[in-house]
């Protein structure tokens, strides 16, 4: 695989796009791929399927070789270990093991071992309601966190109020591509939680999720969203492209039901926003089912 040239990904490097581009995949040979073709990689983020992916596990998997738990602890704390130096201030977010019945104290106990595996950790906890107890506990303790599998404005709200006073940015990752996956224009999220957080102190980021194709990554920019991660095939195909940016004459080729604004109270406590959705139950539903695909079989 051939290098950019020091020229070209120096030209590259000075035309950023004004979101942050993180890389999507558990693959530290991929992240210094897209560094070399981009110039820079702002961030990384990491979930229990990418981990399943990456390429030792993959092959270890494929040889009818099984993790323990602890060895497969192990093997996730290396992988990250090997990406923290690769990416910039936008950090690598490092995903809790948690099914549908995982309470926070136990998501809040791997979060604080998660943390303190690399300098950058962002820990990644679902959007639902023992992620966000578990969210809010980890702020206070000056944890750095990214909610993931949001797919409602209501969600986004709800990590708002749960991370109010946080001394570190907070992420939320809504996944637009599983909402396009399910009949619904999902860059209408990105829209409305930028609009809503408008009125907000600032305190949590939008990183844009579940990028399919360089129209969602352009539209991403177009929203402004303060981050975006993005596949390595996506980043390969704006690289490709010349990394276009969104002119004043940008329109998003939006296909799917519009999912309505709502007006809604970022003042509220979080508890009372209703943040059931049911793309979350299955996003957490695949993420186990990958997981457990990697372990030993209980005998």
């Amino acid at each position: 695989m051939s290098s950019t040239p020091v020229t070209d990904r120096q030209a590259k490097t000075a035309r950023r796009p004004p979101s942050k581009i993180l890389v999507d995949g558990g693959d530290p040979g991929e992240t210094k791929h897209i560094r070399g073709l981009l110039g820079f990689v702002d961030g990384q983020t990491t979930n229990p399927t990418l981990i399943a992916k990456n390429p030792e596990v993959a092959r270890m998997v494929k040889a009818g070789q099984r993790m323990s738990e602890s060895q497969e602890a192990a093997e996730y704390r290396k992988i990250v270990q090997e990406i923290s130096p690769l990416v910039g201030d936008a950090g690598v977010s490092i995903e809790v093991f948690a099914d549908l019945n995982t309470p926070a104290k136990e998501m809040l106990r791997q979060g604080r071992e998660m943390n303190s595996w690399i300098p950058n950790a962002y820990i990644k906890y679902p959007c639902t309601a023992e992620g966000l107890k578990a969210a809010q506990a980890s702020v206070a303790e000056g944890i750095r966190v990214n909610i993931t599998l949001c797919f409602s404005q209501r969600q986004a709200a709800a990590v708002y109020a749960a991370t109010r006073g946080a001394r570190q940015p907070v992420y939320v990752s809504p996944f637009v591509g599983r909402l396009d996956d399910a009949g619904q224009n999902g860059m209408d999220l990105i829209a409305n939680i930028k609009r809503m957080f408008a009125s907000g102190d600032g305190h949590v980021l939008v990183l844009a999720a579940s990028i399919r194709s360089l129209a969602h990554l352009l539209c991403s920019f177009h929203y402004g969203a303060e981050l975006v991660t993005v596949p390595a095939k996506v980043l390969e195909d704006w690289s490709q492209k010349g990394m276009p940016l969104p002119d004043a004459s940008y329109s998003y080729p939006s296909a799917g039901k519009a999912i309505a604004w709502e007006e809604l109270d970022l003042s509220r406590p979080w508890e009372s926003f209703d943040i059931r959705h049911e793309l979350t139950t299955k996003g957490i539903q695949k993420f186990v089912a990958d997981y457990r695909s990697t372990l030993e079989q209980a005998s």
